[in-house]
Parts: structure tokens; sequence; C-alpha cells
């Protein structure tokens, strides 16, 4: 089982460029759509979140269930969903003004416990900006984290949502020693500031970088470093992509029998270039389609 931690909300894509292009509701949040492509692609996932009684709350749990998502662990509460406005640039490349105030997500509380057979959990986004929750998120990361479990992290960096940075900055660089493995994108490594030599002395035992068409490069803590291009694809637009970037790697280090941070560190080139060449294939089905729709299994082929 994967545990997939963090926000669940409503995206509003533009039907076209410009801020007045008329906007369509999609199921979103970079945790909850790393959930559904892990279920798409065949991983046994669990979602831990919490979620709206409202109809927008409803229709992002069906979403789960239609994926195959384990919902038993989300949480529920009667405040509305949370909504985040999209806007395209001519390149497809979105960027998000978010409604967060009194939103249900951000009230998530630390879990008795995780799903029985939990291999890996992963973290991101806003769950980890917004207190409460961001708080109760980091404490199920460094508790799955001290018994063994091995965590992923995307930080997905939302600046509109960071009101201090170098505080941010501050807390991400200490979550570091209860990463397994990181996966942030070239833009989040330059707003953050930091080095993959620097994060890997930190704690996790691989950092991938994703660099939007030129592919993704993979850094591991014994000084490899593994890049494959990206795939070629018509781009609708790029929402979605690097949450599914995440769940391809979840998914194929599970098939790989990798989700433990010594196996990670001892994944030779060819099994990084499999991975990696999986999660690029994976990403640009993604960008193929309108908003966060991930490929399911048929369409990437089994890993």
């Amino acid at each position: 089982m994967i545990v997939v931690a963090g926000e669940a909300l409503i995206d509003l894509v533009p039907q076209g460029q410009g801020a007045l292009a008329p906007l369509r509701p999609a199921l979103g949040g970079g945790p909850y759509n790393t959930a559904v492509a892990l279920g798409r692609l065949g991983s046994p996932t669990a979602f831990s979140s919490r979620t709206s009684y409202d109809a927008f709350g409803e229709a992002l749990l069906d979403g789960l269930r239609g994926a195959g998502v384990d919902v038993s662990a989300v949480q529920r509460g009667p405040e509305p969903t949370t909504l985040a406005v999209a806007t395209l640039d001519a390149h497809g490349s979105a960027s998000y003004s978010f409604y967060v105030d009194g939103t249900a997500d951000r009230l998530f509380a630390v879990p008795a416990g995780l799903p029985a057979g939990t291999r890996a959990v992963s973290f991101g986004t806003c769950s980890l900006v917004l207190e409460p929750g961001a708080s109760a998120y980091e404490e199920l990361m460094r508790d799955a984290a001290a018994s063994g479990v091995f965590t992923a992290l995307d930080p997905n960096i939302r600046p509109g949502l960071i009101p201090d940075a170098d505080a941010y900055r501050t807390r991400f660089t200490a979550w570091l020693p209860s990463v397994s493995l990181l996966k942030l994108s070239e833009e989040d490594a330059g707003w953050l500031g930091g080095t993959p030599e620097e994060w890997l002395a930190a704690g996790p035992s691989a950092v991938v970088v994703t660099r939007g068409g030129d592919g993704l490069t993979a850094y591991t803590r014994g000084g490899g470093v593994h890049s494959v291009p990206g795939e070629r694809v018509d781009v609708v637009d790029t929402i979605g992509a690097g949450d599914t970037v995440n769940a391809a790697l979840l998914h194929g280090l599970a098939r790989l029998d990798a989700l433990s941070p010594d196996a990670l560190s001892g994944l030779d080139p060819a099994g990084w270039e499999r991975l990696l060449r999986f999660a690029a294939r994976a990403a640009a089905v993604t960008c193929s389609r309108a908003g966060a729709e991930p490929p399911y299994a048929r369409e990437v082929g089994e890993f």
C-alpha cells in the first residue's frame, strides 16, 4: 500500500488564455492527483486527507474511488472545499490563485496510524503550508520515517500561499532528514535556492528534478546522476504533470522492490533509466489533455 497524504481541492481550469477565460471545475490538488495517478497505474493506494461534506467534496471522493483508491482514512468536515483558479500562459503552463480561508482540508488532524501494509507515504504542496493542517502532516511525515516507512516529498511550491519565504525554506530543510525521495521541479529548486547535492547531504537517498519538456534528472547519494529526455507531445496544459511523475516514480519503485532508502540508494543506472523513462512517458500523457487527467496503465504500458 502507498499512502498519499495531502489536500484535495477543485481546480477551476480556464478554457483558453487570459484572466477572463471561462472556467471549468476539475478535481485536483497535488496529492490528490498523485493518488489518482497511482490508482490508475494499478498500485494499491490509500488517501489521507480531510474533505468537505459539500458537493465538491463528494465529487473528490468519487474520483478517488473511481481510480481504485482506498478513502477509508479520509477525514470529513462541514467547511467548504478549497478552490484553485488556474491561468494558462501561451505554453500551457499554469499559475494559480487559491481560495483557502476556512476550508476543510487545512483542518487535517494526525491520524491514529497508517493503513495496514503501508510501504510508502507521499507528501507535498499546499498541505505543508496551510496551518493547522501543515503541522499535522509534518508530524505524520516524521512518525512515518521514524517507523521505517519510505517517505516521498514533492514541495510543489505555490509562492502565493507562502507568507514568509525564508521561514518556509528553513522548514523545508528541517523535513529532509525524514525524506527518502525528494522530487521537485526546476522552478521549485530555483525558488528554494538549494542544490541536489545539498539536499542529499541532509537526508534523502535520491533527488529527482523535473525539467519540463527537457526531461528528468535523478541525483543519488552515491554521486550518481541519471537523466532522460522528455517525451514529445502536443501540450494542452501541464496541470498535474508533476503529480503524475510522483506517482510513476513510486509505482515503478514498488515494482522494483526499491521502496526503502537503502534499495533506492542502490538502484543501478539501468533501473534509473527505466524508472525515469516511465515517469516521462506518463507525464507526457497528462500534458496531452486538459486538466489533471493522469494516464491509466494501458496508456503507458506495464512498468
